[in-house]
């Protein structure tokens, strides 16, 4: 058993040094409910600041299968014309992981026109916000741990630090929004060691809200998120969710070659919301069947806005 964690290990590092190292894809459960995580222009777009914790892969069935942690913060200011917050993303697979900091600000421009909506509906219509994130990416592989002897890539460890600057626009409606955004721009440029390779992810993010009834008590949010990598195929997560009142939520999506996935979400007391999520690997996946959760908390009047 052992032998073919090592070989599985080794298998995810060979596929670093190839296409070089990008942060992990978030599952459905986290954008869909933490967008700030892949897009600064987030930041602010809430009716009150908001913490968010999450953490995924830590129950994985084996050693060395992806794991993600995530710790942000968001909030506006200046009338609700600008927005701040900051985030820390730690993505652990194999014996590499890649440790991230970074502040984020966002600008918005608001448009007159108004569409009837519930109270109880986070979103603010007819607003176009720009965003913008600058931090540190801390890299550290630890090859030596493989015990791969003899092989000249895997003869010592690296450790690197990466500045990085992200930017990102989103385009939001009480029915629909679309977004767009790259995490680091640069990519490698200013890394600390030549002999990494970093790549830069760009998102694509779109979705439509709408009720079931006059009574506006359940609306059902289809969403679509592409991510694309140089050198990787393009990546599609397919998803829909249903809410009701802001009371309890289930989802449940679809991400091509690589898994389908499950949440529940309940919203408990006024201020603090708390997801589950199960992601089920396809058969011919070496990764296994994951879980993850999520913990939010807004302030104020929180989630009954």
């Amino acid at each position: 058993m052992m032998k073919k964690i090592n070989f599985t290990v080794a298998v995810f590092i060979i596929m670093v040094f190839k296409n070089g190292f990008a942060q992990q894809t978030p599952l459905f459960s986290e954008y869909n409910n933490n967008p700030f995580i892949i897009n600064s222009a987030y930041a602010g777009l809430t009716p009150n600041a908001e913490i968010v914790l999450s953490n995924f892969g830590f129950l994985n069935s084996f050693d060395g299968s992806p794991k993600t942690f995530t710790l942000s913060a968001q909030g506006a200011f200046s009338r609700d014309k600008m927005g701040a917050g900051a985030g820390i993303i730690r993505d652990q697979i194999g014996v590499t992981t890649s440790t991230s900091f970074f502040g984020a600000y966002s600008y918005k421009i608001f448009f007159d026109f108004q569409d009837n909506r519930p109270d109880w509906q986070l979103y603010s219509p007819g607003v176009v916000s720009f965003g913008i994130t600058a931090g540190v990416q801390q890299f550290q592989d630890n090859l030596l741990d493989l015990g791969m002897v003899g092989d000249p890539n895997f003869s010592q460890n690296i450790s690197a630090t990466i500045p990085t600057v992200g930017v990102g626009i989103l385009f939001n409606h009480s029915s629909f929004y679309v977004g767009v955004s790259a995490p680091n721009v640069i990519g490698d440029a200013l890394a600390s060691q030549d002999n990494l390779k970093l790549e830069n992810p760009v998102y694509g993010y779109f979705g439509y809200r709408f009720f079931t009834n006059r009574f506006e008590e359940i609306m059902i949010k289809p969403n679509m998120l592409l991510k694309y990598e140089n050198g990787a195929p393009l990546q599609a997560d397919m998803n829909v969710a249903v809410s009701f009142k802001n009371k309890f939520e289930v989802g449940a999506g679809y991400r091509t070659n690589s898994a389908i996935n499950f949440l529940a979400g309940i919203y408990l007391f006024t201020n603090l919301r708390a997801i589950y999520n199960y992601n089920v690997g396809y058969s011919n996946s070496s990764l296994g069947n994951s879980h993850g959760f999520i913990l939010s908390y807004q302030l104020g009047k929180g989630y009954s806005n």
